[in-house]
């Protein structure tokens, strides 16, 4: 990558890049080819591409966290002058942390879950010999400022079950952090978190490039995010870079034809509304269905002196969503938007409040009441990897909620799965396949269409298309756009992409610290903003100017 590489001797340079994974017959199946660039003291590189495009395949080789089946076939990887490849676990386990920083996606699996977010924090530290106190200062307490956790005292002492999605993301990245590496490599470390935060920790990565010389390689599906703040993109498809150049150059004026097709899927607030084209659902009466009233959520939590004290997670919430309706609550991780989410599910109970369902308070529902009002309320959650069981088969999976109701025979779910696959524009023959057969947009589409199955009145997406790259996102947005117009659907999106939002609802409420600041359609919201919160919202969306 000679443009890119402005320093004689970069911090990273890959050469003719190769990783091949080996079948259990035995067979070699070549994910990257052939791939190179360089990466300079302080330059951020975006690899960018769709889910399985050979990104994240790229960056787990860069330092050496491929899995057991995977292996380097081809090329070399040269960090601060030394090669890479054929270096021994001891010598990697040297580089990784100290000098080589990761910071993971999935912030379940990559945080132990018995031990404490600031001891986690600080083993990151003392493995390396670096100090876990700075002027008197505990260093995990300000590594969790630094990425933007409130409260961090109190925090640093809490387990990640007690972390909502994104603040396990941001310990995350505190954990990457924390040694002031030379090389960070950010595999998707952004996609669960709002807009603010989100920006909160690209600048901190931009500053750490700029202040210590920080070479980043960030991996990304969002095109947005990395022509906003990458120095250079290179463009991942079927393993190959496709194209590689300026930041600039790639938005402005993108040559291969997969990366307009990646310019084109980009949410934006350019983008056109889906709901608002459709013609208005069948059976729309704009009646209520859901009637929330003064909501109120409080947890147990412990306090920095680890005594108990109660956490207002939601605080004095109300809205309507009428039928046919899309209604979106928007606000920054730990805002309080999932736990409404799932208080209007029935997956947990308010401290205070009521929520009424078609006229009927869901507190007062009865035991076989309260499972017949289950049917007409479904979920689509944000992980497609974790909401399938991996032991049914896509079939099995679309018909067992008709099979726990009682709904008809195993021949008619059977059909019922084969219609509904192609309700989802999925081929019925894939009703055979297993969840690890398919990719994280089937697996989305899967879940669409179980949620779908019992012919629900309401359907809570809670960042159903967070983790979805950007194309299979436009496709799943279309969908549901489709659906709703189809059966009449009512959807309450809980999401942190605004641009997504603006395309997707009707009606926007923006929450902070477990309160709604502010309400209104989405164009109001976005171009007009009144809460201070909301214009810092609008404000940090990637791409914002365009």
């Amino acid at each position: 990558m000679s443009d890119a590489a402005d320093t004689a001797s970069p911090v990273l340079d890959v050469r003719d890049l190769s990783v091949a994974f080996r079948s259990r017959a035995g067979l070699l199946t070549t994910v990257v080819h052939n791939v190179s660039f360089t990466v300079g003291a302080g330059t951020t590189l975006a690899l960018v591409g769709e889910s399985g495009s050979g990104k994240s395949t790229t960056a787990a080789a860069l330092n050496g966290l491929l899995p057991s089946a995977g292996r380097i076939t081809g090329g070399d990887i040269v960090f601060d002058g030394q090669s890479m490849v054929g270096l021994g676990e001891r010598e990697l386990r040297r580089l990784r942390g100290a000098r080589i920083g990761f910071v993971p996606q999935d912030p379940m699996s990559n945080l132990n879950p018995l031990m404490r977010i600031g001891d986690q924090i600080t083993e990151a530290l003392s493995a390396h010999g670096r100090p876990v106190t700075l002027d008197g200062i505990d260093a995990a307490v300000a590594l969790l400022e630094m990425v933007g956790i409130p409260d961090a005292p109190r925090r640093a002492r809490q387990y990640p079950h007690e972390f909502s999605g994104g603040m396990r993301q941001r310990a995350l990245i505190a954990i990457g952090l924390a040694c002031r590496p030379p090389l960070l490599i950010a595999d998707e470390p952004t996609s669960a978190l709002d807009v603010t935060v989100q920006r909160r920790i690209l600048d901190q990565l931009a500053s750490l490039a700029r202040d210590f010389g920080t070479a980043v390689v960030l991996i990304t599906h969002d095109l947005a995010l990395a022509a906003e703040r990458a120095d250079y993109v290179a463009v991942m498809s079927a393993g190959r870079i496709v194209e590689l150049g300026s930041a600039e150059q790639i938005v402005e004026a993108p040559e291969h034809p997969y990366t307009r097709d990646l310019m084109a899927a980009v949410p934006s607030f350019r983008s056109r509304a889906l709901v608002i084209e459709r013609e208005a659902p069948p059976d729309v009466s704009g009646e209520p269905l859901v009637v929330v009233t003064r909501l109120r959520k409080e947890f147990p939590v412990r306090s920095s002196r680890g005594s108990a004290e109660q956490f207002v997670a939601v605080d004095d919430v109300s809205f309507t969503v009428r039928r046919g309706e899309t209604v979106a609550i928007v606000g920054e991780s730990g805002s309080g938007k999932s736990t409404t989410a799932n208080l209007i599910l029935g997956l947990d109970d308010a401290t205070d409040g009521n929520i009424e369902f078609d006229g009927v308070d869901i507190a007062t529902l009865r035991t076989r009441d309260r499972f017949a009002w289950r049917r007409r309320i479904q979920p689509v959650f944000q992980n497609p990897y974790a909401s399938l069981d991996p032991r049914y088969t896509v079939e099995r999976s679309i018909g067992e909620p008709l099979r726990v109701h009682g709904i008809g025979t195993a021949r008619s779910r059977s059909q019922r799965a084969a219609e509904l696959l192609e309700r989802v524009a999925l081929p019925a023959a894939m009703g055979d396949r297993l969840p690890h057969e398919l990719s994280g947009g089937q697996r989305q589409r899967v879940a669409i269409a179980r949620a779908i199955a019992l012919s629900p009145d309401l359907v809570v997406l809670d960042e159903a298309v967070s983790a979805l790259d950007v194309i299979v996102q436009a496709q799943i947005l279309e969908l549901l756009a489709d659906l709703q117009s189809e059966l009449g659907l009512s959807y309450l999106f809980i999401s942190h992409d605004l641009a997504v939002v603006k395309m997707m609802s009707h009606t926007v409420h923006v929450m902070k610290s477990g309160s709604i600041v502010e309400s209104g359609s989405p164009a109001q919201l976005f171009h007009d903003p009144v809460d201070p919160y909301t214009r810092e919202l609008v404000a940090a969306i990637p791409g914002r100017r365009s």
